[in-house]
């Protein structure tokens, strides 16, 4: 973990409540895509957790959802002011693990992390397939990025206004065989992966955090292995270790 000071070079609306907001700064503690950070905005109390949508040096890029006061504030923020940030928080994804076609599946405000994330296995050679959900088509972002970058994308909609209509599992059988599924999303979208999967994978889970480094232990949860903070030993745990 580090704190640190970033700039923001961008803060521009993707949709009606998603940002995506650009800074410079030191990113040297960013180690793995799933990792988060940890933003302090003046006048509240917690720092607001964001997952990593792109990191490179000296560049860090967030997508984040407005969903109340401390969101928006940040939306309301200009090129220009900085802002103090933890850096390298959580574990991340193993992308040993992926095999050759890992399937990547992002829910809402889950998708951000797996960018980083196809980005790094496009690299190393990997065949790598998206699939994004949303309820409408009005909320999907970032499907281009995807595809620039080669990877094959599915977008489904929970109403059929753009992709294919229904949940993410709607689309896992469009994709086919993969050998590794690494997601992010709401917790009933994980469950229900979890149940339509017959390959081992990484979820990245959402809770409410306070410390956002396992100082608090108000963000633990029950493994098969013990318990374990999601903001330290997660966000992302092993299919093999998750109780439902």
């Amino acid at each position: 973990m580090k704190q640190g000071l970033f700039t923001i070079t961008e803060n521009t609306a993707l949709t009606r409540d998603m940002y995506k907001l650009v800074l410079a700064g030191d990113t040297s503690d960013i180690t793995a895509p799933g990792q988060f950070v940890n933003i302090k905005l003046n006048g509240f109390f917690l720092r607001r957790p964001i997952s990593v949508c792109d990191s490179e040096p000296g560049k860090l890029t967030l997508l984040y959802k407005v969903v109340g006061r401390g969101t928006e504030a940040m939306a309301e923020m200009k090129t220009g002011e900085t802002l103090d940030i933890l850096t390298g928080l959580g574990n991340g994804y193993d992308v040993t693990k992926a095999g050759d076609r890992p399937l990547l599946i992002g829910g809402g405000a889950g998708v951000p992390p797996m960018y980083l994330l196809a980005r790094k296995l496009i690299a190393q050679g990997k065949h790598v397939t998206v699939i994004m959900g949303f309820n409408t088509a009005a909320e999907v972002y970032y499907k281009d990025e995807f595809e620039k970058i080669g990877a094959t994308v599915f977008v489904t909609t929970a109403d059929g206004t753009q992709g294919i209509k229904g949940f993410v599992t709607a689309a896992m059988s469009e994709v086919g065989d993969c050998t590794y599924i690494y997601t992010c999303g709401p917790e009933p979208m994980l469950k229900a992966v979890y149940n339509a999967s017959g390959v081992s994978g990484e979820y990245s889970f959402e809770e409410r955090m306070g410390c956002g480094f396992g100082a608090c232990m108000g963000c633990s949860c029950k493994t098969k292995y013990g318990n374990k903070r999601i903001c330290r030993d997660g966000p992302v745990l092993t299919k093999e270790e998750i109780i439902w």
